[in-house]
């Protein structure tokens, strides 16, 4: 008797350390997934106050800045550093398109707010009447557009231009004109594509 009395008691026990372990495994796995939402949650509140915040990518399409940057690049903008600081001459920057929604263009900062910036028509830029010394243009200017007359900046205002000069619609084109700071997304940071041309962009 005693002897079946010890293997029932066995039998309970393993019974009910069966039931014990089948529910630690049920709470495991609801702490499990519970992490595992809460990580993706965090996952995606990083992304968009990253996207929102600090940087955001973007894709360089057509060739108004070459050879600086090319049809194709991928792009991460650094959305951050003009709430510290101003933006300078020579920084490639990235704003919308007035006249269609959801398109950015990507232009190189020539006129600072306060400046008058002028066009000739042999191609040089002058600021406050001094020729301007600077080698990103592609080519020499062929067509001042609105500039060939003397553009006095406002106080937010930026005169851009691209490095490609005789294929690019920046701040001599009435439909660009010049930028205004607030609407400045950010500056181009970091090239992320093609992999062979991976790095921070140079602006100075």
């Amino acid at each position: 008797m005693s002897m079946d009395k010890n293997a029932e008691d066995r039998n309970l026990d393993d019974k009910q350390n069966s039931k014990r372990n089948a529910s630690e495994g049920r709470k495991n796995m609801v702490k499990e997934t519970i992490s595992f939402i809460l990580y993706i949650a965090l996952v995606f509140l990083i992304t968009y106050l990253v996207i929102h915040y600090v940087g955001q990518r973007t894709q360089v399409s057509g060739t108004s800045m070459e050879y600086t940057l090319s049809d194709g690049d991928n792009l991460i903008v650094d959305k951050i550093s003009y709430r510290f600081k101003k933006p300078e001459r020579f920084d490639i920057i990235v704003f919308p398109y007035q006249y269609e929604e959801n398109t950015y263009y990507i232009k190189r900062i020539i006129g600072l707010p306060g400046e008058t910036v002028q066009i000739d028509e042999d191609g040089n830029i002058y600021i406050d009447g001094e020729v301007l010394e600077e080698s990103y243009g592609r080519e020499v200017i062929q067509d001042p557009g609105q500039a060939i007359e003397p553009i006095k900046l406002g106080e937010d205002d930026y005169f851009v231009l691209g490095d490609n000069r005789n294929a690019s619609a920046d701040s001599r084109e009435p439909s660009v004109g010049v930028i205004h700071g607030k609407d400045i997304i950010g500056r181009a940071w970091l090239r992320i594509f093609p992999f062979d041309k991976m790095g921070f962009i140079k602006h100075q």
